[in-house]
């Protein structure tokens, strides 16, 4: 074989190479871009008589019960009670970590005298919020979702077929290790504080 036919032959094992990468890189975008249907859930507003309200909030409790991966909440009025409920929990779950951890880096800051005013009300903040979280969401479905904002992730469900264009979408995260952070802090923060108030008060 002549070295121009070598090479016209490699040339063309090339090509074939490439396009059967690209072929494949094609297949697995494609296969990324689309959403299951047994991933997403959509409570459509749709008003049938007087009960479409109770209507849909059993067809999100039931959503939130199947544990779908997204939830797309149409009506307006609850979806954002939902997302002000998730808020509220995000914000309880903040709270007693970073006041929790106030409560026992002050000692490490502050002068012995001073400690108290600050690390005290700190840890009791810490254990009421961790309390408050424990009692009112721990073991509300609800707190297992956070609402999505990333718009690459929200095109790919199918929200062209929605009649709102400002729907509330949920997304489905493991909040094990969150519950894990602000209980172990919380718990560290009351044990600090109830050796405090002993060593003030009784010794």
């Amino acid at each position: 074989m002549s070295p121009s036919c070598r090479l016209m032959v490699g040339i063309i094992a090339v090509v074939k190479l490439l396009a059967s990468n690209f072929k494949l890189k094609l297949g697995y975008f494609k296969h990324w871009g689309v959403m299951a249907a047994s991933d997403c859930y959509i409570v459509h507003e749709i008003y049938n008589g007087e009960n479409a309200q109770d209507q849909f909030e059993y067809e999100l409790e039931q959503a939130l019960e199947a544990q779908y991966k997204y939830i797309v909440i149409e009506p307006t009025r609850i979806g954002d009670e939902t997302a002000r409920w998730i808020t509220v929990g995000n914000c309880l779950h903040k709270t007693a970590v970073l006041s929790g951890a106030a409560c026992l880096l002050t000692p490490l800051s502050l002068p012995v005298e001073y400690t108290r005013y600050v690390a005290l009300p700190a840890g009791a903040l810490s254990v009421a919020c961790a309390a408050l979280y424990g009692i009112s969401w721990q073991f509300d479905p609800c707190c297992k979702y956070q609402v999505e904002y990333d718009s690459q992730k929200l095109s790919r469900l199918p929200l062209h077929t929605l009649t709102s264009s400002t729907p509330v979408v949920l997304v489905r995260r493991d909040d094990i290790h969150r519950k894990r952070l602000h209980n172990t802090i919380a718990l560290a923060a009351l044990a600090y504080c109830a050796k405090k108030i002993y060593e003030l008060y009784v010794v």
